[in-house]
């Protein structure tokens, strides 16, 4: 109806009904006009990604490139690395190293100041933190404390099996102290305890070095661990895991103890599960706790119901065998989490190439791949001579991540080994599906708060310029020999 005609032929009521339609139509096309103007429209992922970089001429060492890369539409014939988020695998517990009692010894030798700004660096998580999340220490000294003890010893002959004698004793002074000031930074950092041995007097020769657990005592021995947990648990700190024994067939160490596999699983079965449930402590129980040549060792423990049933996981190191047993683990029983617990790796002095891609491919990129939900190195801290450590059954080789003289600091291969990964995969980060080659190892993570993480390694003598593809589109980056790159975006 025209305007002119509505004027002059319609009454009041129908000019006040046609004009009620005309603001409703007009109120319906403009509210969507509105919405998208006052609404912010969806954010678009970035395409920016920054690279940190270690070279093997120690030109850079975990440092941020200045020119960053971009994904985009290319077509290339480049060695390329795929990425697909949407197939996922494991979640992450973190990254790190063990704190020894001689790590910690030699920190609080530090001024209170040095150690502060030393940890400040180690676990936080600023522009100067490189974020470790997971800490090993030993339940009782290792073979790097400066002499070996348990937290119940006694005169030859005496038994304590109420272990009315039990004390902390060296560790009230140290470790204790370290992780509290380390639980001050980072509140959530996950902590695994691993005993070197038993008391001597539950043992068959014994001596804090060989022999092995008494049946007698098992019973005694799995309260040690619950009194251990409750005294820790006091001081405010909590164990996230521990594992029955460091190394259980070697007796070589001092201190030290064999656990055969069917041992142990009598031991949980019998003794240490049950004691857990009784005391309500959540602390996991980890088993093996060696080396990669053995992956029968936690299979035989877990092949037994009743045992299982109180099993989180199997721990490896990687002295002897193949990575690829965590996965064997892995495929018998997905349900059990792997954990990679203890290697060493060794500067090779300032004269030489840093082997750090050997390490980084070799351990943070292979552990994650076959299922392990962290990485842990032997160890923080050592002194110049690689110290302090047993008699006759230390380590008189074990460098530190950090070799610590006074309150000097020098950072070795180990720290940017654990660097790359631990800075950036945060706790909670889950492993995602990559591609990966034997001349450029690579693993691939989506952190909790929705980045990426790829982390490449490039072991061989010379550069390699690879394309990194994503979601359609691809990067292209290069590697000199021998570094490291962790790619973020």
């Amino acid at each position: 109806m025209k305007d002119s005609v509505l004027q002059k032929t319609a009454t009041p009521a129908m000019r006040q009904s046609v004009s009620l339609w005309r603001l409703r139509f007009w109120s319906c096309l403009a509210f969507p006009l509105l919405v998208l103007i006052v609404l912010p429209l969806p954010a678009q992922e970035s395409k920016d990604v920054s690279l940190w970089l270690t070279t093997a001429d120690r030109s850079s060492l975990l440092m941020q490139q200045n020119a960053p890369l971009r994904f985009e539409k290319s077509d290339s014939n480049l060695p390329a690395i795929l990425i697909d988020d949407a197939r996922s695998y494991q979640s992450m517990d973190g990254f790190g190293f063990a704190l020894t009692g001689g790590s910690a010894q030699l920190l609080m030798k530090m001024g209170a100041q040095e150690r502060k700004e030393f940890l400040q660096q180690l676990v936080g998580t600023g522009a100067d933190g490189i974020g470790v999340s997971y800490l090993r220490i030993s339940i009782g000294s290792s073979d790097m404390n400066d002499h070996a003890f348990t937290y119940d010893d006694l005169a030859a002959g005496d038994t304590d099996t109420n272990l009315a004698k039990f004390d902390l004793g060296p560790d009230s002074t140290t470790v204790v102290p370290v992780l509290k000031e380390i639980l001050a930074i980072n509140p959530k950092i996950k902590i695994l305890g691993s005993p070197w041995s038993a008391p001597a007097w539950m043992k068959t020769n014994e001596a804090l070095k060989g022999g092995s657990l008494r049946h007698e005592y098992y019973k005694a021995y799995a309260q040690y661990f619950v009194t251990y947990l409750h005294a820790m648990a006091s001081l405010g700190i909590h164990l996230d895991a521990i594992t029955l024994q460091n190394e259980p067939l070697n007796a070589n160490n001092t201190p030290s103890m064999v656990m055969e596999a069917s041992d142990a699983a009598v031991f949980i079965k019998e003794a240490l599960g049950p004691a857990f449930r009784k005391a309500g402590i959540a602390t996991k129980i980890q088993v093996y706790d060696h080396n990669c040549d053995r992956p029968d060792y936690p299979l035989t423990i877990l092949n037994e119901p009743e045992a299982r049933q109180y099993v989180d996981g199997s721990a490896f190191h990687l002295y002897g065998g193949e990575m690829g047993a965590l996965t064997q683990v892995h495929e018998a029983y997905p349900e059990k989490h792997l954990y990679f617990t203890e290697q060493m790796v060794i500067d090779k002095g300032e004269a030489a190439p840093l082997p750090v891609a050997e390490a980084v491919a070799r351990l943070v990129i292979a552990a994650p791949r076959n299922w392990s939900s962290n990485v842990l190195l032997w160890n923080l801290a050592a002194d110049p001579k690689f110290g302090p450590h047993t008699d006759n059954g230390g380590c008189p080789m074990c460098e530190g991540a950090v070799t610590l003289d006074g309150n000097n600091v020098t950072k070795n291969v180990a720290w940017y080994v654990i660097a790359h990964a631990a800075k950036f995969v945060r706790p909670g980060s889950v492993r995602v599906w990559s591609t990966s080659t034997s001349g450029l190892p690579d693993v691939a993570f989506k952190t909790p708060d929705g980045k990426h993480v790829l982390i490449v390694a490039n072991p061989g003598r010379r550069s390699q310029t690879f394309q990194i593809r994503y979601h359609g589109e691809s990067l292209t980056a290069t590697l000199s020999a021998e570094s490291v790159g962790t790619f973020l975006w």
